[in-house]
Order: C-alpha cells, then structure tokens, then sequence
C-alpha cells in the first residue's frame, strides 16, 4: 500500500433520479484546478450512491437515470493526470433502489418492521422529509453476491486507489431468511447473543470477500469501511487499511470527541485519517460553508493528534466543483503543508493513560463514546493534560499512571496485570464502579475498601478534604448522580467524605424544585480515599461531566490525579479551551508539542469557531530521558531560552493564536 495522502477530500454525490443531466457540466480542467488551488492529495469519487444509482456504465448496477456521461472513469483520469489519488466510494447499508426493488434485502427489527433512520413509513409523497433519512439493508446473501459483483467489475474498469465502503455494521437482522440462516447454523434467533454473533460473521464475511476481491486486482489498493473505526468493535478493525474517524465537530459530537478517538487509534499501528466538513452542518448540506478560520483550526488539530486530514465536500449534480469551496479548503491545506512534518506518524508519548470503559457499538452516526470515557477525556483535555489510551493486552511500560474512568471494565485476568503494575511502582485513579466485577458484588482490585453497594438516594453531596481542597468551595456541593457506598480498611487514607439528602425527591417526598438539601452529619461511606499510590473516586464523574460539565467535578478529578501523577511527562497552563499534544519524532530526534487555542462558540445546534484570540508568555516544562540540546518554534523560525526548574526543562511560549509548534530537539 503506497503512503497515505494528508490533505483530502471525500466527496459526496448522493443524487436523485428527478434532477437532469448529472454530470453535464464536469470539466476536466476545472475539476484539476479547484484542487490544486485546495491542495488537494486524494479525493473520493463516486461509484455508487445511496440512492442506488451508479455514475458509471454499469452491467451489474444501475446507472443513473440522468447520467450524461461515464463520470466515474473521467474523474480518475483527471486525478491521475495531476498525481491525485481517488479512492472509490461504494455504498453498503443505505440503498434506496436496491430497498425498492428488493425488500427481502431490508434489515428487519425483531418485531419484523423495517429497520430505518428518520424515515416514516406512512408518509404521504407530498410530506416534507427529513434529513439523512434512509432504510437499512443487509448484505448477506443476493445482496452480498450484487456488492462482490459490482466491485469486480469496477475493479476490472477503472484504476483503483482504494475503496470506502460506507454505512456498515448496521442493525441486528431479525428477518426471516437470515433467522432461517442462524437456526441452520445452531444460532437462536431469539438469543441476542447469538444474533450479534450472526450479525458479526456477515460483516466479516463482506469485509473478506470484498478485501479478496480487490486485491486480486489492486494489491496496493486501500480499503475502508465505514463504521469501522469505532473504540468499542475492534472485531471490525482487522481488514481496514487505515481508518477515517468521521467527527464532524460541529453536530456531532463536539471538538473533543475526535481527540480521545485519535488516541485510541494511535495504538493500531495503522495511519488514521481525521474527517470533518466544510459544511456549517453535516453531510448533504448545499451551499453551507464554515469559514476557513474554523477549517484551518480543525486541520491544524488533525496534525496536531497525529492523522491526516480530510474534510467532506458534496458535489453538484451538474459535476462542476465548487469554487469557493476549494479556495477555502486551499487556506487551512496551506497551512497544513508548512505543519504536516511535525504531527504525521509522531508517537504520543505520555506517561498517563486512560483504560477505557468501551461499550457496544450501536452502529449510529455521531454517537460519543461511552460518557465515562469521554467524560474523562474532557476534563484532562480542558487542563492541558496530555493522555493516551492504555491497550488492555498491550504494554503498559511506558506509563507511571493509569485512569479507570468509570464505568465496569474487568476480568480476573485484566485486574491482575494492574495489581502488577502498581506492584511494579504504577499509579491507578480508579472511579466509580472501574473496580467491580461483573456481578457488581465486589472489587476485583484492591483500592482499601470493600464494596457496599449502589447508591441509597438519587443525589449526593461532596465535602473534599484538605488534599483535595485546592480550587473548590468548603461547603457540601452536589453530585447530580451519586456515589457507590464503600467501607474503607484500617489505615486507609479518607481524602473525602459524603452528605446525604434527607430523601430521594418522589412525589411522595420532595423538597422545592429541584433535588432535597444535604444531611448536616458525613455519611458513613466515603467519596474518596487512598491506599498507597491507588486512589478511588466513588462519583462517576466522567459520566457526570459529559452531560453537566460543571467544573467543580473537573477540578476535584485534576487535584485527585495530581496526587499520584506527580511526574508528567508535560506540564502546561492555559484557558480550559487550550488543547495540547505532545509527539515523538524518534527518527527526526526530536519531540514535537502542539499548542491549540479555538474556542467554540454553541450557537442553536451547531459549535462554531470563530474568535482565534491571541495567548501570551504561557509556560512550557517538559520531563523526558534525552537531554534536549535545543528549543524552537519552527514556523516563527526562532529559538527559545530554556532553563531547568524542579528538574523538567522549562521554557515560555511568547505567543500562541491558533495554534503554535514547539519542537524539543535532542
């Protein structure tokens, strides 16, 4: 497989059969143009479309209805000619043709009705429809065949770059033929264990074939399924090339769900593309436009967390690029020319990691990971903390500190490698109910207690303790989902104690309009508590954070992770919406720190970045084994004075709007 480009574009073309003459205005020299005035490296075209039509003289599909030309073929001729790689788009799980013509291919929920997104099925023709509305098909057998027929005879047409399979991994398929299918093979149509297990070796079974296929032909091909680069399927992983994390920032999910994703994927060992959009929105969106300070900031974040970039375009029907767009696109690709060298195949190289919850992937766009997860991700993004994402089967070596976030992750086998790895001097913040087994009837680690129990009311009330005071008010403040009940051991170090309500609010019980007012005495159990470099946090804090954000949990979580962090590798101080990550060039001898500053605004449903506002003098200290012989700021072309302060290199950073690169050269 030849390297992956940095700067792309998918290009959507999903075109309906009342619109004329689809492709009449594409022109070569235009399409070349508009990229190379984006700068463009890859960019995907379209050989079959959710709506079922294929832009291609197809034998096997259906070509659609209004095509004037083979636009397919002529677009990769205009890419090849000007050295532009052009993977092909081909679409699975959304097919509105196929759906028509073939209703024995449709995903069927258990109670035997379409599986569908924001379609009714009762609406009139006239009735407005809503966006990104389609019904879920299955490919498993015909449908299967019609996929591996169609890609064979694109594989023999056209000169391919790869493949982007989209919408896969949908739905559970409860319909008769594939029940028929799991009772064949010993599998209970009623058990949703073995469904998902049905489920599963369909789509291995597409990837496979599919992969085989394409191969055959086009050994260096890429190829890619969409719905793949999930942290929760990593079953789905093995017949990727790469991975393309769709996170468009400003609808689904925000800017920090992309981050924790990057992490993740910096473990695979394969190259990860970032995905947003030029559109204010999200994919479909004609003539929406986010300005190209937000793209440039975006594209500087993908660098910064070590993938490529793309982002998303929709191509006119008539198949004339759009100007604008690219005169755009080309502003922040600019930039990524001059930054590339600096994040591209760099290693993350924090001393903490997360150990994440997970969680089954429900194959919906834009879902955030698990909130324990994410949550946690937020609070160490918004204090500058540098992180990355434990492996659970993988090597821990090169972390001092290991975050539990929350919710129950363990086995027998994976608490005893955390048991040895604080034998072997690790630190581990534990939180909420990271330590139980499966049954929830004890710890599976030793964190100095025993557990007692869920929660007896539905809020409760924190009073941090002198270790845990700093930045927080000496009051009872409130925890809007409570702690698990704990008994702490003989000895154990309390760092904070509990308040409870006078009752949980029911109709029968309430007081005022929201939750009932604390107890004046400490509840018998704990929020918090220490046994040697272990700390456990009874407060799901992550999950609290990701849907209240109140930052009295935040700075309670950092002050209880500097207790046993003590040593990181980077320390910075900026605004909460300062974001930082540090890279290891091993081959350039050097390390790369990337300062981001962008603060996005929430207007009605989208988050805009708008207002790039200077930083100045921020403070740098950084902790790592090589002795660092120089410090510079590469795109300002200037060096740094640095000095040593409680034994971490320390430096300031004059100027940051934006983003700014500190290299550390050794």
């Amino acid at each position: 497989m030849s390297p992956l480009p940095s700067r792309q574009v998918h290009l959507d073309f999903h075109t309906s059969e009342h619109i004329p003459d689809v492709g009449a205005r594409f022109n070569k020299r235009q399409w070349q143009a508009a990229l190379k005035t984006a700068r463009i490296n890859s960019i995907t075209v379209f050989a079959k479309c959710h709506h079922g039509w294929s832009y291609y003289p197809t034998r096997v599909g259906q070509p659609h209805p209004t095509l004037t030309r083979n636009l397919l073929q002529e677009q990769i001729a205009a890419c090849h000619a000007i050295g532009v790689r052009c993977p092909i788009y081909f679409t699975v799980g959304w097919s509105a043709r196929d759906a028509e013509q073939h209703p024995e291919w449709i995903v069927r929920q258990a109670d035997g009705t379409p599986a569908v997104l924001n379609v009714d099925l009762r609406a009139a023709p006239e009735n407005p429809r809503p966006p990104c509305s389609w019904i879920f098909l299955f490919p498993a057998r015909a449908y299967l065949e019609l996929i591996l027929r169609q890609t064979e005879e694109i594989c023999r047409e056209f000169e391919v770059d790869g493949f982007f399979y989209d919408i896969c991994f949908g739905p559970l398929d409860y319909s008769a033929d594939s029940r028929r299918e799991m009772a064949e093979q010993g599998l209970d149509p009623e058990n949703p264990d073995d469904v998902r297990a049905y489920h599963r070796q369909v789509w291995l079974t597409l990837m496979e074939r599919c992969n085989a296929v394409i191969h055959a032909h086009h050994p260096r091909a890429t190829v890619f399924y969409n719905g793949a680069a999930t942290m929760e399927q990593p079953a789905w992983h093995p017949y990727q090339t790469h991975f393309e994390l769709e996170d468009l920032p400003t609808t689904w999910g925000g800017y920090d769900k992309f981050p924790l994703r990057a992490r993740y994927f910096a473990n695979t060992g394969r190259p990860y593309v970032a995905v947003s959009g030029k559109f204010h929105t999200m994919w479909g969106e004609f003539g929406g436009f986010k300005h190209p300070d937000a793209i440039r900031f975006e594209a500087a974040a993908m660098i910064a967390f070590g993938a490529r970039c793309s982002f998303g375009d929709q191509l006119h029907p008539a198949g004339e690029l759009d100007s604008a767009t690219y005169r755009n696109l080309g502003l922040a690709y600019r930039y990524v020319q001059r930054i590339e060298s600096y994040g591209l195949d760099g290693e993350p190289c924090s001393n903490l990691a997360l150990l994440l919850t997970g969680g089954r992937h429900i194959g919906e766009h834009g879902v955030p990971a698990p909130a324990h997860d994410q949550g946690v991700a937020n609070m160490l993004l918004e204090g500058q903390v540098d992180f990355r994402v434990a492996p659970p089967d993988g090597d821990w070596t090169a972390f001092r500190t290991l975050i539990l976030t929350g919710g129950q992750c363990l086995d027998e086998k994976l608490a005893a490698k955390l048991q040895a790895f604080v034998a072997r001097g690790g630190n581990l913040l534990v939180l909420y109910a990271s330590a139980l087994d499966g049954g929830h009837g004890r710890f599976l680690l030793d964190i100095g207690a025993d557990y007692a129990g869920p929660a007896q009311y539905d809020v409760d009330y924190l009073v941090a303790g002198r270790r845990l005071a700093r930045g927080l008010v000496a009051s009872p403040f409130l925890n809007y989902s409570p702690a698990l009940r704990v008994r702490p051991h003989p000895g154990v170090e309390v760092l904070a104690s509990l308040r409870e309500p006078y009752f949980s609010r029911t109709y029968g019980h309430y007081c005022s309009h929201q939750n009932t007012p604390y107890r004046l005495e400490d509840a018998p159990h704990p929020a918090a508590l220490r046994k040697g470099r272990v700390i456990y946090l009874a407060h799901p804090l992550g999950e609290m954070y990701t849907t209240h954000g109140a930052r009295l949990h935040r700075q309670y979580f950092l002050n209880a992770l500097r207790l046993v962090h003590t040593r990181p590798v980077l320390d910075v101080r900026m605004p909460s919406a300062g974001r930082v990550s540090l890279l290891h060039q091993p081959n350039k001898h050097r390390y790369v720190l990337h300062l981001l500053y962008g603060p996005p605004l929430q207007r009605g449903r989208c988050s805009v970045i708008e207002d790039l506002v200077p930083l100045y003098d921020l403070p740098v200290r950084l902790r790592v084994p090589e002795r660092i012989r120089r410090v510079t700021l590469p795109l300002e072309k200037h060096a740094l004075r640095r000095r040593t302060v409680a034994g971490a290199l320390a430096v300031t950073i004059p100027r940051v709007q934006m983003h700014q690169i500190v290299v550390f050269e050794y």
